[in-house]
C-alpha cells in the first residue's frame, strides 16, 4: 500500500483576509511541502496541470523537477497531465528529463481534463475531447517503448523514424490512466495494461469498487497480468490533532473552491452539512485526527481495492504551516498505522 498527497497548487483568495497568494509564492511553497512529504517517508507527490488564475501549476513537470534535486525517495508524478490537449512528444521528454534529474522516480498520470482551459489555449476543439485522447496517449506509449518513432494521426503532424531523447532511466516510464469515474476509461487502462486513478471526491467511495472489477476484467479478457495491476484514488482531506481541528482548519477553504466549482458546472452550493457528511466513515472526505484518517484509508483498500492512496490537500489557500503539520503527521503516524493493518489483512487474505 502506498500513501501520498496530490495538489492542485491553488491560489484561490484567503478566506480571512481575500488577499490572494501570488503563483510563485504559493509554487516556492509547494516545493518545501513535496521535500517535507519525503523526508517523512510518504511514497509520491502529484501535482495536477491547469491554466486558470487560481491554479499555479501549468507546468508540473517543472515543479517537480525543482522538488527532485532535494529529495532522495519519493516518486514524482503529474496528477493530470492533460494530454488531450498537449504534445506527447514533449511531455515525454519533459517527463524523461525529471526521470534523470530524480534519478528513477518520475511517473506520468495522464487524463482527459475535467477542466478545459487548456484546449482553446493550444488551438484544440472540445468536439474532438475523446478522440484527441485516445490519439495522443497512443502516441505517448510509443515514445516510451522505443527510441525512434514511426506515427501519424489526425491531429499532430507525423513522425517519421525519429528518435525521442533523453531516454528515462526506468524502462518503461510508468504511465497511469487518470479517470473520475468513467468505465471507458477503466476498460482503455485495463486492456493496455497501465494502471488506474480514480478521483473519489464525492459519493460514497465503495460505488467504486464494480469499476475496478470492470478494470480487472478488461485486462484479464486482454491477456494482462491482473496481479500487477495497480489501482490509485485522488481523495480531499486533512489530518490535525483532534476531528474537530481538522473539520475547522480544512472546511472554509474548502467551501470556497467548491462553490466556486458549483457556480461553474451547476451544482448544489456546499455546505458544512455536506462536508460533515462526507467525513463519516463511508464518506470521500479524509478529514480527521490520525486515527480518523488512517481507518477511512482502511477502509477504503478492503472494500474497494486501492493499492495507492492520494490525500489532496490543501483544497484551496490554507496557511502554509498547517499543511506542513499535516503532512509530518500523515507521515509519521497515519502511513505506518495505514501499512501495518493492510500488510496483516493481505496476509490473511493470501
Amino acid at each position: 500500500m502506498e500513501l501520498g498527497i496530490s495538489t492542485f497548487v491553488e491560489t484561490t483568495p484567503d478566506v480571512k483576509s481575500g488577499e490572494m497568494m501570488s503563483h510563485a509564492k504559493r509554487i516556492r511553497e509547494v516545493v518545501e511541502e513535496i521535500v517535507l512529504a519525503d523526508k517523512v517517508g510518504l511514497d509520491v507527490y502529484g501535482v495536477g496541470e491547469h491554466h486558470r488564475v487560481d491554479f499555479a501549476a501549468s507546468a508540473p513537470a517543472m515543479i517537480l523537477a525543482a522538488a527532485a534535486a532535494q529529495t532522495k525517495r519519493i516518486r514524482l508524478t503529474s496528477a493530470v497531465t492533460v494530454l488531450s490537449s498537449a504534445d506527447p512528444v514533449r511531455v515525454f521528454q519533459d517527463f524523461a528529463t525529471l526521470d534523470g534529474i530524480s534519478n528513477g522516480r518520475a511517473e506520468i498520470m495522464a487524463g482527459r481534463g475535467s477542466f478545459i482551459e487548456s484546449f482553446p489555449l493550444f488551438g484544440y476543439d472540445l468536439h474532438d475531447y475523446d478522440e484527441l485522447f485516445e490519439e495522443k496517449l497512443e502516441l505517448l506509449l510509443k515514445l516510451r517503448d522505443s527510441e525512434k518513432v514511426t506515427w501519424q494521426g489526425k491531429h499532430r503532424p507525423a513522425i517519421q523514424n525519429l528518435g525521442i531523447y533523453p531516454r528515462p532511466v526506468q524502462e518503461p516510464l510508468p504511465v497511469w490512466i487518470g479517470s473520475g469515474g468513467n468505465p471507458e476509461s477503466a476498460m482503455r487502462a485495463g486492456t493496455l495494461g497501465l494502471p488506474l486513478v480514480l478521483a473519489i471526491i464525492g459519493g460514497q467511495p465503495t460505488h467504486f469498487e464494480p469499476l475496478v472489477r470492470l478494470y480487472k476484467k478488461s485486462a484479464a479478457r486482454a491477456g494482462k497480468d491482473v496481479s500487477k495491476l495497480t489501482v490509485a484514488s485522488h481523495s480531499h482531506g486533512f489530518i490535525a490533532e483532534t476531528n474537530e481541528l481538522a473539520a475547522e482548519q480544512f472546511f472554509p477553504s474548502t467551501q470556497v473552491v467548491m462553490n466556486q466549482l458549483a457556480r461553474e458546472r451547476g451544482w448544489a452550493p456546499y455546505t458544512r452539512a455536506t462536508f460533515d457528511a462526507a467525513r463519516t466513515l463511508e464518506g470521500a472526505l479524509y478529514v480527521g485526527d490520525v486515527e480518523t484518517v488512517a481507518e477511512k484509508i482502511i477502509y477504503l483498500r478492503k472494500n474497494v481495492g486501492i493499492t495507492r492512496f492520494m490525500l489532496h490537500m490543501p483544497l484551496g489557500t490554507m496557511p502554509h504551516e498547517q499543511v506542513m503539520n499535516a503532512i509530518e503527521r500523515y507521515g509519521k503516524e497515519v502511513a505506518p498505522k495505514v501499512k501495518e493493518e493492510v500488510a496483516k489483512w493481505e496476509q490473511k487474505q493470501a
